[in-house]
């Protein structure tokens, strides 16, 4: 941890949220950009009606992505040098492309790079992949633990009667492992959401209508061969856009998590709660201080971490949510400072995640007071 960083993502919950510096940081973005500058290069060659760039070898091939699959943070440097004078990010991927060109003797490919592109055809790309790749390969493992664990405690307290409370007044009795089902059954759903859900991307030049692309050589397919590539990536073809992507399939991911963190966060005020009444005693680690005027108290800290960080990681995804599908008439720039905040808003969602379980975690029931409870009521 760097104690002089200004967010707390990347100071005090540094070590919870660095497995997703690889997916969200400045040097993961400018590798996933280069990463699609060369595919999409690599593409062009395997077009046979596109006849400027012959289909490249094996060895050419693996030449190429070896620039992006051995990124180091000297490459970054170089780029965001580049940058400093360029002014621009995603034309400094396409200078420091040209070098690492000339370096590998690949000089006649350079007029090529970035053929009949717009920035955001790479940015779009490169956004859309990060989030997917990160929300599928980090995010979710995270919330099946949670699932896990409910579901553990659902079964060996499936039927231990618990005094109901319904309008903050006793009602009549319900079972600890059915309540927790509850929420079980809330957040498999959503899981299936996250599992089945279609990101889209665009690449279709300067305002949609694959104008340079048409007017340089016309005889290329380029709807298809633009589908074929978005596909190769691993994301759905947008067929019609602006200049931008409207980024309704992300913003529909984003939505989901939204609702995920509404689900934890009424699982960690009812946790808190029965913690609270009783229901459930806390384990005491060693050495750990609950209060620092009071310690003998266990103070409930991952289901009130979990609760706050729902509301700064929602928070975001509100303005993400809002922000990122309006863009005035072929595109404005102020959804780029928006998406760069993507990461931030999954970071905190995944500080929910990984507290709940913290805190389910170090909870058992107080079988003693919850049968005082019941025949108290």
């Amino acid at each position: 941890m760097n104690p002089k960083n200004i967010s707390p993502i990347d100071g005090r919950y540094q070590k919870d949220t660095a497995e997703l510096s690889k997916f969200f940081s400045e040097s993961a973005l400018i590798r996933y950009r280069v990463m699609i500058e060369i595919e999409y290069l690599i593409a062009l060659g395997k077009e046979k009606n596109f006849l400027q760039v012959k289909n490249f070898s094996s060895e050419n091939k693996k030449k190429l992505r070896n620039i992006y699959q051995v990124f180091s943070l000297d490459d970054v440097e170089q780029v965001k040098t580049i940058e400093d004078v360029a002014k621009h990010d995603v034309k400094a991927i396409e200078y420091y492309l040209q070098i690492k060109f000339v370096e590998l003797g690949f000089e006649e490919f350079i007029p090529f790079i970035h053929f009949a592109l717009t920035s955001e055809d790479i940015n779009n790309l490169a956004y859309i992949l990060s989030f997917k790749h990160a929300l599928k390969k980090i995010y979710l493992p995270q919330i099946k633990k949670v699932i896990e664990t409910l579901n553990t405690q659902a079964i060996n307290y499936k039927s231990l009667a618990i005094l109901a409370m319904t309008h903050g007044q006793p009602a009549t009795p319900t079972t600890l492992g059915k309540e927790l089902s509850v929420y079980i059954n809330r957040l498999e759903r959503q899981i299936k959401k996250i599992e089945s859900h279609t990101f889209e991307g665009k690449l279709n030049g300067a305002v949609g209508n694959f104008a340079a692309h048409h007017f340089s050589s016309p005889e290329v397919d380029w709807s298809e061969f633009s589908a074929s590539f978005i596909r190769f990536l691993g994301l759905e073809p947008l067929i019609l856009s602006t200049q931008v992507n409207s980024y309704d399939s992300l913003v529909e991911s984003f939505m989901i998590v939204n609702h995920i963190n509404i689900i934890l966060s009424d699982l960690a005020k009812d946790m808190w709660l029965y913690i609270s009444r009783g229901i459930f005693t806390q384990v005491v680690l060693e050495n750990e201080v609950g209060s620092s005027t009071m310690p003998h108290k266990v103070n409930p800290i991952n289901f009130e971490n979990a609760e706050g960080n729902v509301s700064i990681s929602n928070s975001l995804f509100a303005c993400l949510i809002d922000k990122l599908p309006q863009s005035r008439m072929q595109r404005d720039l102020s959804g780029s400072t928006i998406i760069r905040n993507q990461g931030v808003a999954l970071a905190h969602a995944l500080l929910v995640v990984k507290n709940i379980h913290k805190g389910l975690n170090k909870v058992v029931p107080n079988i003693e007071k919850i049968k005082n409870e019941l025949e108290e009521n």
